[in-house]
């Protein structure tokens, strides 16, 4: 990559990107749901693009299995295939539909702590970043009667090294919650999202001493697709939040895929000057993605374990 191409180069980019999965959508009928209160609707539209979330998980399957591959530029000019493997950070979902299980917190806590020094020390890392929150009771959200009922929660609590690999942590919830598989993105409230936590595992080819390659990230994602009648045309895209934005676009075989970018971003162990290019924008993003995930837990009222931890130990 010449220097010229460089400037229009974003390694951020490149790895929000990557990270975002394409799910098979299906067209369905119009349909009118409210949440017990009554308070939202669901798209007013003849037909409409949704996808199960079985289909959205098994995005992940291959990435979990074997880790997501994200094109990195080097300073030296190299260009080296970041691998990352995602978990399953936080996700909640709220629909209309009864509840199928009963309606709890599902928290992960680790009870296998290795004796080393280091684990030691990011035990107690990870522990203190438990007791600062950053964020305010509950009570928050004025609008939490408007935003459906609260089907799952869950945050994860684990430390990386003792995580399971995502789809077998949604495998493991779904047990309790089939809904976590089977239920349609359109029947599920605006409000319901998830966070994946990207963690690197290795690169080719490979280099040595390469510190800026141990950035950890948090992406955050809508999985709803109930907004689709404030959906604006082609023309007006440019101006549309990404918190929202739902595109489809034909993939295999002719089918259309929905594309679930991130609308927020939280870092750990990131370096600006490697990861993020001036002349493309990247710093204004990522001061925008990261005060959107701050803003978006503070309105929902969760806390989110992972994201008080970079936060607490991140430049951003």
């Amino acid at each position: 990559m010449g220097s010229k191409d460089w400037r229009k180069h974003s390694n951020i980019q490149c790895f929000l990107d990557a990270t975002a999965p394409f799910v098979a959508s299906q067209a369905q009928s119009k349909t009118s749901r409210r949440d017990s209160n009554g308070r939202w609707q669901l798209i007013d539209k003849d037909t409409i693009e949704c996808f199960t979330l079985g289909d959205l998980w098994d995005q992940y399957y291959e990435w979990s299995a074997y880790g997501l591959g994200v094109p990195i530029h080097l300073p030296t000019g190299e260009n080296v295939v970041q691998y990352y493997v995602p978990h399953l950070s936080a996700i909640q979902i709220y629909t209309t539909k009864p509840p199928l299980s009963r309606n709890v917190v599902e928290d992960s806590e680790s009870d296998s702590w290795s004796d080393d020094s280091e684990s030691e020390r990011l035990s107690k890392s990870w522990d203190a970043a438990s007791d600062d929150s950053g964020f305010e009771p509950d009570g928050l959200c004025p609008a939490k009667d408007r935003i459906g009922q609260l089907y799952l929660q869950y945050v994860e609590y684990c430390p990386p090294y003792a995580r399971v690999p995502l789809t077998e942590k949604v495998t493991e919830l779904a047990q309790s919650y089939p809904g976590l598989t089977s239920f349609k993105s359109v029947e599920l409230s605006p409000a319901s999202w998830m966070s994946i936590s990207w963690y690197p595992i290795y690169h080719i080819p490979a280099r040595k001493n390469v510190k800026d390659l141990s950035s950890c990230f948090l992406t955050y994602h809508t999985i709803s697709t109930s907004f689709q009648d404030q959906m604006p045309s082609d023309s007006e895209k440019d101006t549309l939040s990404p918190t929202f934005e739902e595109s489809a676009k034909r993939c295999e075989d002719n089918i259309y895929c929905v594309s679930l970018p991130s609308f927020a971003l939280a870092t750990y162990k990131m370096q600006r000057t490697f990861w993020a290019n001036p002349l493309m924008g990247d710093n204004e993003r990522l001061v925008s993605l990261y005060t959107a995930a701050k803003s978006w837990l503070k309105q929902l009222g969760v806390h989110h374990h992972d994201f008080n931890f970079f936060s607490t130990h991140s430049s951003m």
